[in-house]
């Protein structure tokens, strides 16, 4: 069998496809872009470390079937969270696994489920933040948008729990992609977290889950934003964070995005208004033969706004990875205060990182700084542990994982931290004699010493 022709087909998917009617104007909209754009090679700028080779041997542009959603609630479960869930498999909304309390001021839907007047309102805005020109996959999102999250909360609500949006993929007896939205509206000065977990069976996974993130951030209003990618290492996702920041609000954000076949992740953040703030922590942990792709876009288009953006990323085996960062200033916003920094640890010679960060500046009174680093182990720090005791393969896990530390323990909310911590430790070793003084004990002197050389 030839190449397959990724754009024809989705386009010929997307025309056959049933789709929610109030939604087709942006249907129809996000089809007409995604015809303009040519399919992603290595002389596409944006995609240059990135093969979409996988995506031209098989024909993803398929629907999913049902899958039986008995027994997955173990995959995504973060005990002591107390979260409102909303989960969807493969893309469809289930219901029954799914729990949300009633809060004054909240509104928590998905779109399908949605009453006419709240449709009405959801069609006004889904795809107004969302950004297509780099980025295909979020045009045919756009193009097959039929259901998704649409979460509101009035002028100075204080969020009382969590949400927590869970995406499930399964195997299916053919390749499909699953597709997924998700809207954020957070009026003056409300307080919200977000939290978007995405996960797999244990098995070899053939659905294609293309996601996007649109949030609108009121004036004073803050939005605490966590992106989980755990699935299994022969996935598929290509996800999309889009942020409007308006003056004085605050979008706070944490990824952990272990490998995957390929996974590709864009965000980009608006500073519209005058105070606004934007923190981002990522961590990324490709091994075997995965590869993760990040991109982030921060647009400083106001004055007196701030940015400070960390990823630090191990890469193990065969793996790649790939971060490009850029921090766009325009002339008006005068007075910007904006740092890049990322760190990457090589644990093999076949490993690779390829990292670019950016700074684009046409303001001429800000105060900006970037930077990467790309080492391996420290030697000296390797010394020392083994002259305590503690074999070689467990001072290179130890100092592996002391060199994400810092950011795991960044995480505010506790339960994240404890469901996170020993599902990163297993990417260095699945002998739990080798990962206990990771698990039961402080590591914050191994976070000390765990930087590069």
């Amino acid at each position: 069998m030839g190449a397959i022709n990724f754009n024809e087909q989705a386009i010929a998917f997307a025309d056959a496809a049933e789709k929610a009617n109030f939604l087709s104007g942006l249907q129809q909209t996000g089809l007409a872009q995604f015809k303009t754009l040519p399919f992603p090679t290595r002389k596409t700028e944006d995609w240059k470390y990135t093969s979409l080779f996988a995506l031209t041997k098989q024909d993803y542009n398929q629907a999913v079937q049902s899958a039986d959603v008995a027994g997955l609630n173990g995959l995504y479960d973060v005990e002591g969270l107390g979260a409102n869930r909303i989960v969807f498999v493969n893309g469809v909304y289930q219901a029954q696994a799914s729990n949300l309390d009633a809060q004054a001021g909240v509104l928590v839907e998905t779109f399908l489920n949605a009453s006419a007047d709240l449709q009405a309102d959801i069609a006004k805005q889904v795809g107004t933040i969302a950004e297509t020109g780099r980025n295909l996959f979020t045009a045919l999102n756009n193009a097959q948008v039929n259901d998704g999250v649409f979460i509101k909360l009035e002028k100075n609500v204080q969020l009382e729990k969590p949400i927590q949006i869970v995406h499930v993929t399964t195997a299916q007896q053919k390749s499909a992609t699953a597709f997924a939205r998700c809207f954020i509206e957070l009026g003056q000065h409300a307080n919200a977290t977000v939290i978007e977990q995405f996960v797999s069976t244990d098995e070899t996974q053939n659905v294609l889950l293309n996601q996007t993130t649109e949030a609108s951030v009121g004036d004073g209003a803050k939005l605490n934003h966590y992106r989980l990618n755990s699935e299994h290492e022969s996935s598929l996702h290509f996800g999309g964070v889009y942020v409007d920041l308006n003056r004085d609000s605050q979008f706070e954000s944490y990824q952990v995005l272990l490998g995957g076949q390929i996974k590709r992740l864009d965000v980009l953040v608006n500073h519209n208004v005058g105070g606004s703030h934007c923190e981002m922590k990522g961590v990324y942990l490709p091994k075997h033969d995965q590869h993760v792709d990040i991109h982030t876009y921060i647009e400083h288009k106001a004055a007196h706004c701030t940015t400070n953006e960390v990823y630090r990323g191990i890469m193990a085996d065969q793996s790649k990875a790939v971060f490009n960062g850029r921090i766009h200033i325009l002339p008006d916003a005068q007075k910007t205060l904006a740092e890049l920094s990322n760190k990457n640890l090589l644990l093999s010679d076949k490993a690779q990182i390829n990292t670019k960060p950016e700074l684009e500046i046409y303001a001429d009174d800000v105060r900006c700084a970037h930077g990467a680093t790309v080492a391996q182990l420290n030697e000296t720090a390797k010394f020392y542990l083994r002259s305590r005791g503690i074999s070689a393969q467990e001072a290179d896990i130890m100092l592996s994982f002391g060199f994400i530390n810092e950011l795991l323990e960044s995480i505010p909310l506790d339960a994240l931290r404890t469901k996170m911590r020993p599902l990163m430790a297993e990417q260095f070793s699945s002998n739990r004699e080798l990962t206990k003084h990771l698990l039961d004990s402080d590591v914050s002197e191994v976070a000390a010493s765990g930087e590069t050389a």
